[in-house]
């Protein structure tokens, strides 16, 4: 996910019949070049925040908690007692969707790759943290080898050991590929076990100003109740951005890093 996408501050100026105000404080998930002092979002696209959630939280959670969003709400409706595995638990949509999945009642099991990434995703409450060595053993072992009711892939290469760790008449949702693309599924391998495999993207369902506010809400309620944490990682000065590319690119990030003009 382009990190220039997202961002929050006050309104300057804005068009007659918008419903926006000079000086309102809002967020948004899906407007360019957002490392800037200054810059131009259509007003659709604008997030109303509430003012307990500060700029910070909500340029560091609007992009990928929307995400996790529509992945526990649209692509599989999480409900108490299921089975949920989450690949790259650690990364920026991953902590924020195992507390989402905790929230609705699952019982979260996530990958991750390191010491210190399997700490953080502990820490946001995951019930069971394995690294990704095994990992389809190790979900087969720990749900008495019935299958995960949804997995949650956003590394692409691990899709058909997804299809494997998941109950017959389970759900694969597929979201990403952070490790390249998935090799070619048989659809007969979906029918013979009865499997859904779903595919998920947000900007098929940021599709409206009403759209985009009433999902926010929604993850602000969230963020507000404390069901919902962000951990930002690093700040940095707005003039500082190219470290702050360096230190992604370096994968070694556990949490979000903000830009600050």
């Amino acid at each position: 996910m382009d990190p220039r996408l997202r961002g929050a501050g006050e309104v300057v100026t804005a068009p007659e019949g918008s419903g926006l105000r000079p000086g309102q404080r809002v967020g948004f998930a899906d407007g360019p070049f957002a490392n800037a002092e200054l810059c131009a979002v259509d007003a659709g696209r604008l997030i109303p925040l509430p003012d307990e959630v500060s700029f910070e939280t909500a340029a560091g959670a609007l992009l990928q908690g929307l995400t996790a969003q529509y992945l526990c709400r649209d692509s599989y409706a999480a409900r108490p007692g299921d089975w949920a595995v989450v690949h790259a638990a650690a990364g920026g949509v991953g902590l924020l969707l195992v507390q989402i999945l905790k929230h609705l009642g699952a019982r979260v099991i996530g990958i991750a790759s390191t010491d210190a990434k399997r700490q953080a995703v502990r820490e946001v409450g995951t019930d069971v943290v394995i690294p990704t060595e095994g990992w389809s053993q190790a979900v087969k072992a720990l749900t008495d080898g019935r299958g995960a009711d949804v997995m949650y892939d956003s590394v692409g290469t691990t899709l058909r050991d997804s299809l494997d760790a998941a109950r017959t008449g389970g759900t694969v949702v597929f979201y990403g590929m952070a490790a390249g693309d998935p090799a070619p599924v048989d659809p007969r391998l979906l029918m013979d076990r009865s499997l859904a495999l779903v595919g998920g993207d947000l900007w098929n369902v940021l599709t409206t100003a009403e759209e985009r506010r009433a999902r926010a809400s929604e993850l602000f309620g969230w963020i507000q109740s404390g069901a919902v944490t962000l951990r930002v990682s690093q700040a940095f000065a707005l003039r500082d951005g190219a470290d702050a590319h360096r230190a992604l690119e370096g994968r070694q990030v556990i949490g979000k890093i903000v830009l600050r003009p």
